[in-house]
């Protein structure tokens, strides 16, 4: 073969002397015939003999000497796999078939290719071509995780297709199973026995034979085509065996005359029943980072030239100024330019209280807009967000494969050969002891069939990504599946405060009212949760639920008006009534009095507080806080049993962080 020349990006060089030292490196690997570095450009090229050196050989030995090649991880939606041994097949094929792939990882479970190569050698359209040479599909992914629709609606079609060729299965399966058991155990009169019934049989097995399993025929043969044996083989095999072996006997009656089409259509619809929940298992596995997708609004206000103009949120570019109103969610993440709002940043943080943002403030796309309009610009989009980000680790995370399923991966690589020839074994010790071929048959399709390794290669995946995907809908991400193998030796656990050890949604703990205004503290917190009938915020919200909880009938507000940040102000039955922060009523020139000292002890046990005026005096606090799970405390102590140390980790303010520890013995 002729001598290859290829340019490789290099990083970690400091000096021209260390261009040297890779060209010395590098002349020194058996095959390469020439190596320049430059220093400037900071490339190799390198020529050399691809008989007697591949390119992950020169890169291991750039790196062995210290330095780095400049590389790339694309993550590639896979369809039309069947089994963990085709994962493997697309693995092999993208190593061996496509120059300047270093590695890939493909998932069975949630049907990704995970692929590090280096941009210089090979690109995106070169190995989307060589999966679709293997004879398998590939999605584009979009840069702005935009593509994940298209995967969405493949998933679907998979789904759909694999329901109809069930559907089709099952309606000619169930009466040919049972008119032909009920021939066999004598249940329907001579008729049965009739040669055209045969016929019959023909015609209700074809169907399942050629549509139902035609997955199997396909897969098999792109198996074969690829030097591997997967699944499909053994069930192809086994069906067709007892198919065309009844076929036979119907086309030659001097061989005999009882078929078996029966077991080769109850064999074909029981194993597409499995793929078809199977294929519906991946779909709702894959949930997590679809919520985490939904957080994303699909378009974007930006300001152009004065007038705000709605684009898709792909089209937003670093420096595009953007427009969010009240209650929308924030596109992009950016810096505030102006305006006064509060952001519910739970998504990020895990904080229920909403953060006030202002001029200079940073947001984050994904988290939502209180009650006021912000403007601010631009600073990351696409896939460098915060939430693009938080998607990614999760996508990895599940499309990593642990320790223990490399070692399935293995054992599924040799399972099909080995299984082929045990049934070969067993047909030929059958036949040549038993002297009876049907007997033979029927132990060589039962071996066949009763092998499949499904569960071999997709019971670690699914694990692994229903783990990884729950953990992500309750706040926890894990970096990549061998973390979630080594859990199980864990000294130490971090916790995060909100949502893990508290609710995770602000709630009223603590009500104090003056005397004289009110007769009880019903009538207090009726007059609070009437004037906060207006508000969006998630404290006046809580206000209000807690009334409704007690069943309080609420007046209505007028002339409410929110003040961000700080509070809002209604008319609630001819009573001018205020709601706010402790700060906003004393810049107001308002005097606490005897309910200073509460308002100190709340916040010290890091409650947040309400501050309730009525007719220009106050009359009382509410005091909201996340409760403690009910749980969290016996779950903690368990923790503590098994001598493992528990840390919890919060952003909010360190009283609220110091009485919850408290509460939970932390």
């Amino acid at each position: 073969m002729a001598d290859k020349t290829i340019n490789i990006p290099l990083t970690g060089m400091s000096c021209a002397n260390c261009a040297l030292t890779i060209e010395r490196t590098v002349k020194k690997v058996p095959g390469v015939k020439a190596a320049a570095v430059n220093f400037a450009t900071e490339q190799a090229s390198l020529s050399f003999d691809p008989d007697q050196v591949q390119v992950e050989k020169l890169v291991e030995k750039i790196q062995d000497a210290g330095y780095g090649v400049a590389k790339a991880t694309v993550d590639i939606p896979v369809t039309g796999m069947t089994c963990a041994n085709c994962a493997m097949t697309i693995e092999r094929t993208l190593k061996r078939k496509v120059p300047g792939v270093m590695n890939a990882s493909v998932n069975f479970a949630s049907e990704r290719a995970t692929v590090e190569y280096i941009p210089s050698l090979t690109g995106l359209d070169e190995m989307i071509q060589a999966i679709e040479k293997a004879g398998y599909g590939a999605i584009r992914p979009d840069d702005t995780l935009e593509g994940d629709d298209a995967e969405l609606q493949a998933r679907r079609a998979e789904i759909e297709d694999q329901t109809a060729k069930f559907a089709v299965g099952l309606a000619f399966t169930i009466p040919l199973f049972i008119l032909s058991m009920g021939r066999d155990f004598g249940l329907f009169g001579p008729w049965a026995h009739a040669p055209w019934v045969n016929w019959l049989f023909l015609a209700l097995a074809t169907p399942v034979q050629f549509y139902t399993g035609w997955d199997y025929y396909s897969g098999g043969f792109k198996s074969i085509r690829n030097r591997s044996a997967n699944m499909d083989v053994l069930v192809a095999m086994g069906s067709s065996v007892a198919y065309v072996y009844s076929l036979a006997l119907l086309l030659a009656p001097a061989l005999g005359h009882h078929v078996y089409f029966e077991t080769s259509a109850v064999i074909i619809t029981l194993i597409k029943l499995g793929k078809m929940l199977e294929a519906r298992t991946k779909g709702r596995t894959g949930g997590a980072i679809r919520k985490l997708m939904k957080l994303r609004p699909k378009t974007a206000f930006i300001e152009v030239d004065g007038l705000e103009k709605e684009i898709p949120v792909s089209q937003v570019r670093v420096g595009d100024r953007i427009i969010v109103r009240p209650g929308e969610a924030i596109p992009v993440d950016g810096a505030v330019l102006d305006g006064e709002s509060s952001v519910d940043e739970s998504m990020l943080t895990g904080e229920p209280i909403p953060v006030d943002k202002q001029a200079g403030d940073s947001v984050a796309g994904g988290t939502i807009n209180g009650e006021g309009r912000l403007r601010f610009e631009a600073r990351k989009v696409g896939k460098d967000t915060a939430l693009a980000r938080i998607i990614r680790l999760v996508q990895e995370a599940q499309g990593s494969k642990a320790p223990v399923q490399a070692l399935a991966d293995r054992v599924a690589a040799v399972f099909v050969p080995t299984v082929i020839g045990m049934a070969l074994i067993t047909f030929i010790l059958w036949w040549s002891i038993g002297g009876e071929f049907v007997p033979a048959m029927i132990r060589l399709v039962a071996v066949l069939v009763i092998a499949c390794p499904c569960a071999l290669g997709l019971a670690t995946p699914t694990a692994i990504m229903a783990g990884t995907g729950k953990g992500a809908e309750r706040g926890m991400l894990f970096k990549n599946s061998e973390a979630l193998e080594m859990a199980s030796k864990l000294d130490t656990v971090v916790l995060d405060k909100t949502g893990t050890i508290t609710v995770g949604k602000p709630a009223v703990v603590d009500l104090v009212y003056l005397d004289g205004n009110f007769t009880n503290e019903n009538e207090f917190l009726r007059l609070a949760a009437s004037a906060e009938r207006g508000s969006e915020h998630p404290l006046g919200r809580a206000i209000v639920a807690e009334a409704t909880r007690r069943g309080l009938s609420l007046l209505e507000p007028k002339s409410f008006k929110a003040s961000r940040g700080l509070g809002m102000s209604a008319t609630v039955d001819g009573r001018h009534v205020l709601a706010g922060k402790p700060g906003w009523f004393l810049e107001m020139g308002f005097d606490f009095g005897s309910l200073g000292q509460k308002i100190s002890t709340f916040q010290n046990q890091g409650k947040t507080v309400v501050v309730i005026a009525a007719g220009n005096k106050i009359v009382g606090l509410i005091a909201v806080a996340d409760r403690v799970k009910p749980e969290s405390k016996d779950a903690i102590e368990s923790l503590h049993k098994q001598n493992i140390k528990v840390v919890m980790l919060t952003g909010d303010n360190s009283r609220t962080a110091e009485a919850i520890a408290s509460e939970v013995n932390i």
